[in-house]
């Protein structure tokens, strides 16, 4: 048999195993529980003016930090309005629950509502419909009934005069300073375009940041898409994220500052990023929703990876070697 098939036959029996294996890890995960990170529903799918809107979920036990935190709930009308904001805490069963009153002058456009809730870096959402007001109604009390007592003659009763004494020195205490007003954010959340969101640990991606010159770059944008909505919103994936922060953001600031002085250096890094991108545009096309598919799809992408950039160059390296003897 030839060299060069026996080192291709090689190499696919390699990346079967590995595949085979990577199966194997994601059908033992698939024995965890099902359980969402952060849950959120609402009492009832409608709602009309005046209504009370009652509204609940749980935070699982793994995502609780040493510290716990509130959470952070939104309601957001269908123009994109914040119409409601609280922060509630958890209860001894790691659940909470508030609720909003549909009335006034923010509740007035009919359709779908949406309700976010933030938990750390866990994020969850849900839906009702409101038939809409006319944003004219604020919330009042009840107003009380004051029974007037008929006047009743008193008799005069003639009392000695009173004897004045002096008045004994009144010590006045100096005020005390007021306290500061909590932030409108939980700790770990940042406001953001009037909304509270997760705080991001070490920032985004600083070399394809410098690569593409701006945070706002179509591919900058991509990468952090795939980050926060697909790979942590996973138990899984937030692991995978800690561990690779530590790696990358030890390196990352001098390779940014290098591309920044070196425009060769930025082109080629261009080239290299584009087979990283390609693959990560496969998470795109799939829904995420558990661990196991978590697992699956994300060793299926270092997989993938792992060949373009190692075994690929290998391959075509050792065959141009064989091919000078």
């Amino acid at each position: 048999m030839p060299t060069n098939m026996r080192i291709s036959a090689i190499l696919s029996i390699s990346l079967l195993s590995i595949c085979i294996l990577s199966y194997g890890l994601a059908g033992a995960a698939y024995a965890q529980s099902q359980e969402p990170p952060l849950s959120v529903n609402t009492d009832f799918p409608a709602y009309a003016e005046d209504s009370t809107i009652t509204i609940s979920g749980k935070v699982k036990d793994s995502s609780l930090a040493k510290n716990p935190t509130p959470v952070t709930i939104q309601v957001i009308n269908p123009d994109g309005s914040i119409v409601g904001i609280d922060q509630v805490k958890l209860d001894s069963n790691n659940e909470y629950s508030t609720s909003f009153v549909a009335t006034g002058p923010l509740w007035k456009a009919g359709g779908d509502y949406t309700v976010k809730a933030y938990y750390g870096v866990q994020k969850n959402d849900t839906t009702f419909t409101f038939t809409g007001g006319d944003g004219t109604r604020n919330i009042t009390p009840e107003p009380t009934i004051t029974v007037i007592e008929p006047e009743v003659e008193e008799p005069v009763i003639e009392e000695p005069e009173p004897v004045i004494e002096e008045p004994e020195p009144v010590l006045i205490a100096e005020p005390e300073p007021e306290p500061e007003p909590e932030p409108m954010c939980g700790s770990g959340t940042v406001l953001k375009d009037g909304k509270c969101v997760a705080e991001e640990k070490g920032g985004g991606c600083l070399i394809a940041t410098a690569a593409y010159g701006s945070e706002m770059a179509p591919q900058v944008q991509f990468l952090r898409e795939i980050r926060d909505g697909k790979i942590m919103a996973t138990e899984s994936g937030t692991a995978f994220m800690t561990g690779f922060n530590q790696f990358y953001y030890s390196f990352s600031p001098a390779v940014a500052d290098y591309e920044r002085e070196n425009p060769m250096f930025k082109e080629a890094v261009k080239v290299t990023l584009t087979p990283l991108l390609t693959s990560l545009a496969i998470l795109n096309y799939v829904d995420i929703d558990t661990e196991q598919e978590m697992l699956g799809y994300g060793i299926g992408v270092i997989l993938l990876n792992i060949g373009m950039y190692f075994v690929a160059p290998a391959a075509v390296i050792i065959a141009i070697k064989n091919r000078r003897k």
